[in-house]
């Protein structure tokens, strides 16, 4: 009896022990987390904003707690321009003094955001000799190297769920040593419970990183070559197809030869933003004989199949219903998430301009339908559009 006795207060001291330091872990280890988690998310927001160094491209963020409240902060970071065309006058207001230029929508969860709005609010500047970003308001360069991470993908969800998942694997554990060793806790059921709740969160997880594979919303990679689409396509009202050559008529759009550059790069030698620092990349790849690398910003993964030809030319859709304005873009980024769902709704959604292209023509069955009014419209979904092979192969 007494050496029972002994062996559960051991058993207690042991489970109060691993308790203890698991909740030690839990909390220390996750407020370190959320703390450089935030620094990392206002990395993104440091393209356009500093911390009591003025204006930028945005508005300095120093006191914006106090501007704002909190609700409002949390949805204006999660997605500025859907309250902008909401109408809220505050995000209009905003929108309109500082140039009319979106801010990207945000993946933050509501908890993520609180803790970006703590790091802003408690900031203390870094020691002199570290770059910031107030040190890059006067550069044009680095200013536009920044640019790139402002449309980055919003978050390291690696990152963010290790807190999670190091919970979870903690809480099996202590399950399973109080279920077979301790036995503190006499009804199983709470251990089953316990395990279950764990393994289901690290379950979501699991289907949350699967269902991102392949995407990457806001990717802007730097180009070899500084690249203007709103100087270009904008400001010069280039038509896309001038340089995007083979878009009506392959599964390509095609990217441009130095060749075609010169067209305009033979009488044009400087730019407006950058000089001759830029442009003369074209004649070094022109004398060089090398084809400028471009790195392609709009992927799908290797199952899809997507033809250019068939949207262009059959479907004649415009280039921003799928690449977003572009004549509004300096530097390229995936706006849309080009996701199965996307794909998908679009093909629910747009019409087919049926009556109007012989491409159509043998579809005779919903021609009738239309002409006896059946039918109103004939979208994608209608000829075929969300079949599995038609876009899996």
């Amino acid at each position: 009896m007494i050496f029972r006795c002994v062996n559960l207060r051991a058993g207690a001291k042991l489970f109060l022990s691993v308790t203890f330091t698991f909740l030690f872990l839990t909390i220390f280890i996750g407020k370190d987390l959320r703390a450089q988690e935030a620094k990392d998310m206002f990395g993104v927001c440091a393209a356009c904003h500093t911390i009591g160094k003025g204006k930028l491209v945005g508005p300095d963020l120093k006191g914006v707690s106090a501007r704002h409240e909190e609700a409002w902060l949390i949805k204006f970071i999660q997605n500025s321009q859907a309250m902008v065309l909401s109408g809220d006058e505050t995000a209009v207001k905003l929108f309109n003094e500082n140039n009319k230029i979106p801010m990207p929508p945000n993946d933050f969860t509501d908890e993520q955001v609180r803790s970006l709005l703590s790091y802003i609010e408690n900031y203390v500047e870094e020691p002199a000799g570290e770059e910031t970003a107030g040190s890059f308001a006067d550069s044009k360069v680095a200013e536009h190297k920044k640019l790139e991470t402002s449309h980055a993908p919003t978050k390291d969800r690696s990152r963010n769920y290790f807190s999670l998942i190091l919970i979870s694997i903690c809480a099996i554990l202590l399950s399973l040593s109080d279920l077979f060793i301790l036995k503190m806790i006499r009804w199983k059921v709470v251990h089953i419970i316990i395990m279950l709740a764990a393994v289901f969160v690290m379950g979501g997880i699991v289907v949350v990183e699967i269902q991102n594979l392949g995407r990457q919303q806001y990717y802007s990679p730097e180009q070899p070559i500084a690249f203007s689409h709103k100087i270009h396509a904008g400001q010069n009202k280039i038509d896309c197809q001038y340089c995007h050559t083979t878009a009506e008529e392959s599964k390509h759009a095609g990217i441009p030869s130095v060749q075609l550059c010169m067209n305009c790069h033979n009488v044009v030698k400087s730019g407006s933003q950058t000089g001759t620092t830029e442009i003369a990349k074209i004649y070094e790849a022109l004398e060089s004989g090398k084809p400028i690398e471009w790195i392609k910003v709009h992927n799908v993964p290797d199952h899809v199949y997507f033809n250019h030809a068939q949207h262009v030319n059959v479907g004649k859709l415009e280039c921003q219903q799928c690449h977003g304005k572009v004549e509004e873009m300096d530097q390229i980024v995936q706006e849309s998430t080009l996701g199965m769902g996307w794909c998908i709704e679009c093909h629910r959604t747009t019409e087919v301009q049926f009556t109007t292209n012989d491409f159509y023509k043998n579809y005779t069955k919903l021609h009738e339908e239309l002409n006896t009014g059946k039918r109103s419209r004939i979208v994608v979904e209608d000829i075929g559009g969300n079949d599995c092979q038609k876009c899996h192969y």
